[in-house]
């Protein structure tokens, strides 16, 4: 079975990012041109910048300030340097280490002024994480899911399995329509392969069989004059969340989708469909046809 990368967001937050506070750096700077003074003028000046209104007050707030913002650049620069914040043109630089280029999907139309589309941030991530498990020539699962998935830029999800010795089983879920992959991306992937493969491997390349859900629920809210704006973040979340779990072998818990619509403002999820979840085998998808958040009004009323 392959496995899952290393989810980059539970990471704790790295040593190299200080952490800031102004007043920290106004006292500092106050010790500092105090301390600059003969012992005897000192308690004078201390005197002096504990007033508001005092001129060399507001010079030393001012360049507080300006350090504040350089240490935030700083921690900026090193955040963006690290796999799990860059993005951009910096992602591709660290993609770049372990050659993996970002994906085309489409190309666009300078006709119809249509720009191309590409790979996004987090899909682009997660294949660069799996990039050093390419690099094996003994045709190990995950090998085949890295490969597999940047064979085209229409390749959403892979996942890899041998029923049999000599044998590899590659399921592709499409990012086109509901998921299913035409016969024409399979042959791109089975090209791809071709010329990654271990020679005495046989490579079956098939797409995912799709499983449709609608999800429907009754939302019950706290009160308060928000009700409407709590019903559109839960449907924005739980569009997130079902668009998260259209993944090959990836199961629609009810726990998640619960989750997903109990956002601030939401005091109770009644939930109708689907009422146990969508289980999933490791060759399915998962796939939202629709959602129907009901206003079921302020609870206990």
């Amino acid at each position: 079975m392959s496995t899952t990368p290393i989810d980059l967001s539970q990471l704790p937050a790295p040593d190299v990012i200080e952490p800031l506070d102004y007043e920290t750096l106004f006292a500092q700077r106050k010790a500092q041109l105090i301390a600059l003074y003969p012992l005897e003028e000192q308690a004078d000046i201390a005197a002096t910048l504990a007033l508001e209104s005092e001129p060399m007050v507001k010079l030393l707030q001012e360049s507080a300030y300006r350090e504040l913002v350089l240490r935030q650049r700083v921690n900026d620069a090193a955040r963006a340097l690290l796999l799990a914040y860059a993005s951009g043109a910096t992602l591709d630089h660290l993609g770049a280490l372990f050659d993996v280029k970002r994906l085309l999907i489409c190309a666009g139309d300078p006709e119809t002024r249509r720009d191309p589309v590409y790979e996004d941030c987090d899909d682009y991530r997660e294949r660069i994480q799996l990039a050093p498990r390419g690099f094996s020539v003994a045709g190990p699962l995950d090998a085949y899911v890295f490969h597999a998935r940047s064979a085209d830029g229409r390749v959403l999800s892979a996942d890899a399995y041998s029923p049999s010795p000599c044998v590899m089983v590659v399921t592709i879920l499409s990012r086109e329509g509901d998921g299913t992959a035409s016969d024409e991306l399979l042959t791109v992937v089975r090209e791809a392969l071709e010329k990654k493969r271990p020679q005495t491997d046989e490579v079956i390349v098939r797409s995912a069989k799709i499983v449709p859900y609608t999800i429907r629920a009754t939302l019950k809210f706290f009160s308060g004059p928000d009700r409407a704006v709590a019903l559109a973040e839960a449907n924005r979340c739980t569009t997130q969340f079902a668009r998260e779990m259209h993944r090959i072998g990836r199961e629609v818990t009810k726990d998640g989708l619960y989750a997903s619509m109990r956002v601030a403002g939401v005091q109770k999820v009644l939930l109708d469909t689907p009422a146990d979840g969508v289980a999933v085998a490791r060759d399915e998808a998962a796939y939202c046809t629709g959602i129907e958040l009901i206003d079921g009004g302020v609870a206990n009323e």
